[in-house]
């Protein structure tokens, strides 16, 4: 059994950052983190570790220590005002990258266009990008482009981690079922959701199997699954490498690995280890059955 590991994976900058910052602030004085820091068990542990706790970002007022903190999937500007009239230091872990899809969405509202955000509906991100635009609309399939008003201008941004073709997709077909608007897209997925799409597909063109590491409520990890599943590949998602089954593997000849943006690299390591012990394993079993063959 061949492991191979995509070129680009695992946590990103903005991630990175987050987490950093949030350990910092939590080794001054205690902090609350208004939501998942990422979307990410092992992180979440990690975090609970060094006592930081967690409170929801609509229980307004709601934490027990005086600095709360913004998750990297970032806030309504109305949702921050709240914390601070409540009284409490609010602290940004928002994404660089999240934070440029606001300011490209209020810069299209305030030129005039209707806001629209192609996105996964009830997701922190998007809750977060529509705020502040109760008006806005999401969209996720093409079934929603039928929610989408007659207006003569429409804006369009995206969720971060949607991929991109599947945006591009969507973009295209608000043309053609708005031919009289003036219809106005920014590409704010983020650089490196398309790098792990992109090594994704590198994976597939010589893998049978993958196995994607990420949280369970990680959309761009989710993505990646539903990516590979699409391509008729054994898909195999997991948090951690203890949830990893040898029995999946009999048969096998190559396996994958990529990871969400919110995964450790530590963790993708760990991964590899037990893939690569499954495989020393089947190995010793195949020759085993040879001799006996003999």
């Amino acid at each position: 059994m061949i492991i191979k590991l995509a070129h680009h994976f695992g946590l990103c900058f903005g991630v990175r950052d987050a987490i950093t910052e949030a350990e910092r602030l939590a080794a001054r004085a205690p902090l609350t983190i208004l939501g998942e820091l990422v979307h990410n068990p092992v992180v979440q542990e990690k975090l609970r570790q060094r006592g930081i706790r967690h409170a929801s970002l609509h229980d307004v007022g709601n934490a027990e220590t005086p600095q709360v903190m913004i998750t990297a999937h970032g806030a309504s500007a109305r949702a921050r005002e709240a914390w601070r009239q409540a009284g409490f230091g609010v602290a940004d872990g928002t994404c660089p990258l999240v934070r440029h899809a606001h300011d490209q969405l209020k810069m299209l509202v305030d030129l005039g266009y209707y806001p629209i955000v192609i996105g996964k509906p009830g997701h922190v991100e998007v809750d977060g990008l529509i705020g502040d635009f109760p008006g806005a609309v999401v969209v996720e399939t093409m079934s929603d482009l039928a929610r989408i008003p007659r207006a003569p201008k429409l804006g369009i941004i995206s969720q971060t981690t949607q991929p991109i073709a599947h945006v591009q997709r969507l973009v295209e077909a608000v043309r053609t079922t708005h031919p009289h608007s003036d219809v106005r897209f920014i590409d704010t997925v983020c650089q490196p959701t398309k790098r792990r799409q992109s090594a994704l597909a590198a994976l597939l063109a010589e893998c049978d199997t993958i196995v994607v590491v990420g949280g369970r409520h990680s959309n761009n990890t989710g993505e990646l699954v539903r990516t590979a599943a699409a391509a008729n590949r054994q898909v195999h998602h997991v948090q951690c490498a203890g949830e990893i089954d040898p029995r999946w593997f009999s048969g096998h000849e190559t396996v994958g690995i990529t990871a969400g943006t919110s995964t450790l690299e530590e963790t993708v390591a760990a991964v590899q280890r037990r893939l690569e012990e499954i495989a020393a394993e089947l190995a010793a079993a195949t020759k085993l059955d040879l001799e006996v063959v003999r």
